[in-house]
């Protein structure tokens, strides 16, 4: 009776996580086909890239997103684990689904490219920022950021805005220089959204957890999300017992996954997580987990 309680609960999380992943693609396409689009702006990452692809070739935009999402999808699925990779599908399909459906959509702004970009950036970062929460992704560019930000001595952030300068060079071929001046403002916009909506976008996170079974919640974390994590011999202040305090660093897109993690094994650890600007050095890497 309780495990199926508790089965119920689960099943009902994720498929509220589910629906506000869809919602965050929904926000989104209105985004792009009602502010930023008709204006001639672009947006970053895959997104920016089947805009200019949709304009150029006259495939549809949502048939262009799908399909050049695909190896990013695989990607989060072996580096970061596979919920993240369904509620990333699930969020790409909500993108391309709704690009296609708002495609003949009213323009709700005009002409003023100061109240394009923000109004845009901010439409969009609160799309992708809600998906990133929830445990999913819009756009698979964050992804190939973060698996490059372990071979190359640069941090997430960094190669986020390298990769999306070539992504705005490719946009100026089609919408003009001052069309990717616009569109890499509105993205920059977008990315602040977006780091409040989904805290931390930039960089890694450190969790530290005091639970009543260390060992299993270490060999979990490993076996789910692939890293590693350390101990530590903490005493409490007052009843002067001793712990083993869990620390792990992880990525952003991660996060979702730990705390399920950590809710799972112990409901009442105690955790404490800190923002990261920037991991170098030491054994911060991640296994396959599939």
């Amino acid at each position: 009776m309780r495990t199926n309680k508790k089965q119920k609960s689960k099943l009902g999380k994720m498929a509220l996580k589910a629906l506000l992943v869809i919602i965050g693609g929904f926000i989104a396409a209105y985004g792009l086909e009602a502010v930023l689009i008709p204006n001639n702006v672009s947006d970053g990452g895959v997104t920016g890239l089947s805009i200019v692809g949709s304009q150029l070739f006259g495939i549809p935009l949502g048939i262009l997103i799908a399909i050049l999402n695909i190896p990013f999808i695989f990607l989060g699925y072996k580096q970061i684990g596979k919920s993240f990779a369904i509620y990333s599908v699930i969020g790409i399909a909500s993108l391309a689904v709704s690009t296609s459906l708002m495609h003949h959509v009213q323009t709700i702004i005009h002409g003023d490219t100061l109240l394009v970009t923000v109004v845009g950036g901010i439409i969009i970062g609160f799309g992708m920022g809600l998906a990133l929460r929830n445990g999913g992704a819009l756009d698979g560019i964050d992804m190939l950021a973060v698996l490059l930000s372990r071979k190359l001595p640069f941090g997430t952030s960094d190669l986020i805005l390298f990769l999306n300068t070539f992504v705005f060079i490719v946009v100026s071929t089609v919408f003009g220089l001052q069309g990717a001046i616009l569109s890499a403002i509105a993205y920059f916009i977008a990315s602040k959204v977006i780091h409040i909506v989904e805290v931390g976008l930039s960089g890694s996170k450190t969790f530290k957890i005091i639970t009543n079974h260390p060992e299993l919640m270490v060999e979990t974390i490993r076996d789910r999300l692939g890293r590693g994590a350390t101990f530590n011999i903490v005493h409490g202040g007052y009843s002067n017992e001793q712990f083993k305090e869990i620390t792990c660093v992880i990525n952003r897109l991660e996060e979702s996954k730990m705390k399920e993690i950590i809710s799972d094994i112990d409901v009442n650890a105690f955790v404490t997580v800190y923002e990261v600007a920037e991991v170098r050095g030491g054994n911060f890497k991640k296994n396959d987990i599939h």
